[in-house]
Formats: C-alpha cells, structure tokens, sequence
C-alpha cells in the first residue's frame, strides 16, 4: 500500500524514488484512513471510548490511554488533514474558534500583538478583541492585499501575522507568498485561516505559510451536520507544543464528530468543483442586473485580487457576495425573499445560504473599523441544480 502519510497536492516523485505520491483526492479518501486492522473495515470505526486498557503502568497500548489526549478516530481526521494540506502535524478541535483559541494560546503571550484582516471574518474579530484582549494580546487590523500596509503595521511585539484568503465576507485575496515573505523578514508566523478555500483550492503552506486554520463545520465537512476545527502547521515541533495545549485546554474534536468530519473530507474535490462552477455563474448573472451595485467573487477578472487568486488557487470558491443599489432595506428584503437559498449563518454545506452579514455574522464587528456595509448579502453557493439558483437569487433581488 501506498504511504499516505504525507499529502501533495500534485503527484510529484517521492525522495526513494518509489514512484508518484497520490494526488488530493486519492489523499481525502485514503489518508490516515488504513482498513480496521482487526476487522477489515474501509472507513475508520467511530471509536466512542473515554478510556484504554492498559497493559502496563504507564504503557498505554498504541499511545491511548484517554480520549482527550487521543482518539482513533480524531487521529484518522488529523493525519488526513495533515496530508491534505502538505504539513508536519494536524490537530482537530471542537471548533473553528477552539483551534484559534488555542493557536493563539500557544504562540503568543499576554504584551504580544498580531497584524489581522481588516476584513475579518465576526468571530475572529470577536476572539482578538473580547476575549484575547483583556488577556493582554493586541492586534491591528490591516489590509492584507495591501503588502506593504501589513509590513508597516508588523511592531517589535508581533509574534504573528493572520490572514484570510479569501476574506470573510468581502472576498479579498491576499498574497500568500508576498505575506510569508514579510513574516520571514519579521521573524513572525504568518497563520492562514484556508476555511473559504479549503485544502483542495490552496495550499497555503506550500506558499510559506506556518500554519493553516480551518472551521472543519465548512467546506471539509460539508454536509451542515457536524461543528469542528483544526489547525495544520508545517513545524512539527510547533506542532508537539499545540498538541499538549489542545489536551491541556480539551476542546478536542469528539469521535463521532471526527468521522462525519472524514465522511465529508472524501468528497471535498468533486462538491468544490461543483461549488466553483455554481458561484462562478451566480458572480456573472449579479454583475449583470440592474439592482446590484457590486459584486465580490475573486473569479471576476474585474476583481481587483483576481490575478493573485489566479496564481494561488486552484479554482475561485463557492462564496459570493454582494451590494445592493438600494441600500440596506433592499438587502434584508433579498435575504428574506429567497427560497431556495435557505436564510442561515454558516456556509460551505451542499445546500445554498444567504445572510446578511451586517446583523448576522459579522454582528459583533458593528461599530468598529471592521463593520461591513449594511447593504451585503452574502450568499454560499451550494450544489443544487445552476438554473434553479439563478433563477431563486432573480426574484429575491428584483
């Protein structure tokens, strides 16, 4: 059997010269993810289990000895992950805030500071400036398209630079290598939160990135039935030191929640296939009606990080959003209208979303610098029939 142990997202010659690596999908379906040595099972049992016999005092059998250290299960996800994004260590959590929770936690101190989005996505805002804040961490918003914006906002007390390519929810593309590049002349970490483009779109860490974020609840899921997160860095030292914090903190992915999260992971090439060429014509049919006064998809040639996403991504995402000529009444009166994309919160399931971010999820950045328009929309575009989607977004909008 082929080593799955380490991901590439093209195959390329291993360094023993024992032929091509597996590509992405072969990786989701197959990674960490060996048949049940015991009973021959091609999906990893859902080990729901607090605790392990012990063979001898301190001698766990196969390294488990408590399910908040580790599971199997949680282990086939994070070995998975690791391989998808091409790192040294994955570690699920479980959520998207618990990883950044205890990214954070581990990488910096109270007097630290981290360069953020100045487009960041509710609840990230929410952590850096609720919670990590009065712990003492600071953080300056910037735009991250903008280069050297981000160098001159990098302080002696920076420990990290924190991306989101594509944004949330106004889809601005960063340059991942310009950004490493910057961070290495720091001697920061520069942190990608890769939800929106999930592992199949971009790569960060092949870019230089040190550490990948997701909201496994997304894309990797897929299927809207499960909340996680995960953290993927390149460093496996890094890694061993997130590993004690997250069985120090517990906010561990749990088994059940770990298989759905693979169940989903093994489909995640053909749906965002799928997603890209759903969103693609929704970003095209928007751009030519009358009542939208702007649209934001980074596979627009007229979007201004469009050549960047070109260089960096594979395809151009499932998410769309946009403004509406006449204003934020307009926008609320879209969400409620629609029918087939349902009116909810999260994204990246198979079935279409649409929000409105000024009230919905990016509520809690009301009031500061990173306030959204009050007339966005937002939409995740699901895997539904095309037609019937464009047709639903039609009605609601006009």
């Amino acid at each position: 059997m082929p080593d799955f142990s380490e991901g590439a997202e093209e195959p390329a010659e291993s360094a023993a010269g024992a032929g091509p690596r597996p590509a992405f999908d072969t990786l989701a379906i197959h990674a960490g993810q060996a048949p049940d040595p015991t009973t021959g099972a091609v999906v990893p049992p859902i080990y729901q289990v607090s605790t392990y016999k012990q063979d001898r005092i301190g001698e766990p059998r196969g390294g488990y000895e408590y399910s908040r250290t580790a599971n199997p299960t949680r282990v086939a996800l994070e070995e998975c992950l690791m391989a998808l994004e091409g790192g040294g260590r994955g570690l699920a959590f479980a959520s998207g805030m618990a990883a950044e929770d205890t990214l954070l936690r581990t990488v910096c101190r109270p007097g630290d500071h981290v360069v953020i989005p100045g487009d960041a996505y509710g609840g990230t805002y929410r952590l850096f400036d609720k919670v990590l804040r009065p712990w003492g961490l600071a953080y300056t918003p910037a735009p991250l398209a903008d280069v050297a914006a981000v160098r001159a906002a990098v302080r002696p007390e920076t420990r990290a630079i924190w991306a989101e390519t594509p944004t949330n929810p106004l889809l601005g593309i960063a340059d991942i290598a310009a950004l490493a590049q910057v961070a290495t002349d720091a001697g920061v970490l520069l942190i990608v939160d890769n939800t929106f483009a999930s592992p199949y779109l971009q790569q960060p860490l092949a870019l230089g990135a040190d550490v990948v974020v997701h909201s496994t609840t997304k894309y990797l899921g897929g299927h809207s039935d499960v909340i996680g997160g995960a953290v993927v860095v390149a460093d496996p030292e890094l890694g061993e030191r997130l590993a004690f914090h997250q069985n120090a903190m517990g906010a561990v992915a749990g088994p059940f929640d770990a298989w759905l999260t693979l169940r989903g992971v093994k489909t995640l090439g053909v749906r965002m296939e799928r997603h890209c060429a759903n969103a693609a014509a929704v970003a095209e049919m928007l751009g030519r009606h009358p009542r939208v006064a702007e649209v934001y998809y980074p596979g627009l040639p007229g979007h201004p990080g469009h050549d960047i996403a070109v260089k960096q991504m594979r395809g151009f995402g499932g998410m769309v959003s946009f403004r509406l000529a006449d204003g934020e009444a307009a926008a609320l009166a879209a969400c409620e209208r629609a029918k087939l994309f349902t009116l909810g919160e999260s994204l990246g399931g198979v079935e279409s979303l649409i929000e409105h971010p000024g009230r919905m999820t990016h509520a809690s950045a009301a009031g500061s610098p990173l306030e959204v328009p009050a007339d966005l929309v937002r939409l995740s575009v699901g895997i539904e029939d095309v037609d019937d989607l464009l047709r639903d977004l039609e009605q609601a909008i006009s």
